[in-house]
């Protein structure tokens, strides 16, 4: 069962946008198993050259689900992250149940589709590389990588001793990631 939990920053979440948020995406249900509930978090913006933008988490048991899209439509941007989702969605299954034939698995936690025209080649890992985890601060962290010319950096936090990550976001400010 998927719930949602949708909310606009700058726009009013009108009943006709939560209605079409809610059908377009409840259409992504038909992958899963009866029994997978989730919650569907949606972010409508609107910036002001009046593009909007649609951000879409769909956190699982087994993956996430995350897709964002930019448009001067609000509907059409919720068409372009559904269908976005859906080749997610479609290429993870593919994989998954290649494995799972391979393993000797059957039905995984999606239901079988007809139309399954995704392949796993581009998922190749090509290259496996060890690295020694060097204690810093995340901001050292962010110099070393901007020092490497990388989009993301593995370090030991000095403070915590937990590995982190930190890593380049598309509107060129930085993230962390800090693991449990």
């Amino acid at each position: 069962m998927l719930k949602f939990n949708i909310r606009g920053e700058n726009v009013e979440v009108t009943d006709s946008i939560r209605d079409y948020v809610v059908k377009r995406i409840s259409k992504l249900q038909k992958f899963f198993e009866d029994n997978v509930e989730a919650t569907a978090h949606v972010n409508l913006k609107v910036y002001p050259n009046r593009t909007y933008k649609v951000e879409v988490t769909i956190p699982l048991p087994y993956l996430t689900l995350r897709a964002e899209e930019t448009s001067n439509d609000m509907y059409g941007s919720v068409d372009l992250v559904t269908d976005k989702l859906e080749r997610q969605i479609r290429k993870y299954k593919t994989k998954i149940n290649r494995k799972s034939r391979e393993k000797g698995f059957k039905n995984l936690e999606f239901v079988p589709s007809d139309d399954d025209s995704a392949t796993t080649d581009d998922l190749k890992i090509v290259r496996t590389k060890q690295i020694a985890l060097k204690p810093m601060d995340p901001e050292e962290a962010v110099l070393q990588m901007d020092m490497l010319g990388h989009d993301f950096f593995i370090f030991q936090d000095a403070e915590t001793n937990g590995t982190s990550i930190v890593y380049r976001r598309r509107d060129g400010r930085y993230g962390l990631i800090e693991a449990e």
